[in-house]
This record gives C-alpha cells, sequence and structure tokens, in this order.
C-alpha cells in the first residue's frame, strides 16, 4: 500500500493514480530528463538512490504560479503529480522568466 496524506486523499489519490504514481514533471524543472524519456523518474514511495530520501508526490497545479489559495480550489483534473525537487526548480525557474527586466541603467552608462 502506497503511503498518503492525512488530508485531502479524494483529490490527491486520483492525480496519483493516474500519473502512475510517477513525477509528471516533463522538464519545466529545467532538468530534461533525457535517461528517462522526457519524463522525471522519481516515483512516490521509493528512494531516490541507496544513501537518498524517500520520494512523497505531491498533487499541485500544472501552472507552478497559481497562488496556494486557488490552487486548494482545483479539482484532481487540473493537478499534476509533482515531486517536491522538480515542483521548486519550475517555480523558480517559471518566477525568473516571467520577472519584469531591471531597468536601472548599466554601470558604464551616462
Amino acid at each position: 500500500m502506497k503511503s498518503q496524506p492525512l488530508v485531502a486523499v479524494n483529490v490527491w489519490r486520483p492525480v496519483m493514480q493516474s500519473a502512475g504514481w510517477r513525477c509528471q514533471c516533463a522538464g519545466q524543472c529545467g532538468n530534461p530528463h533525457a535517461k528517462t524519456d522526457g519524463r522525471c523518474p522519481r516515483e512516490h514511495d521509493r528512494y531516490t538512490s541507496k544513501h537518498g530520501h524517500r520520494v512523497r508526490l505531491m498533487a499541485a497545479p500544472a501552472d507552478v504560479l497559481t497562488p496556494p489559495v486557488k490552487a486548494v480550489t482545483l479539482p484532481a483534473e487540473e493537478l499534476r503529480a509533482w515531486c517536491p525537487e522538480c515542483h521548486t526548480a519550475a517555480t523558480r525557474k517559471t518566477r525568473t522568466a516571467t520577472a519584469p527586466a531591471d531597468e536601472a541603467p548599466g554601470l558604464f552608462e551616462i
């Protein structure tokens, strides 16, 4: 039996089952996942390596910039299975890509 969160199992479980209990990151984190056909290899309740930690997937929106207040209202069909590492990296990458350019003059501009 796979471990489950203590709350929201009615939403979390369908997301994990549709994902095959595997992270659905397809390179949004910046890692092309080249050795696993473009999809993150991490599976729920598996270890990352011999001395690694246990993977606990989470159900989160495909759009990583969705605010948490809105994310908790989304149905299971609008969520994806994410490992914490891919979700964090995808959020950072998306935020930096959408950040406005700094309009300050350069060091040598007069």
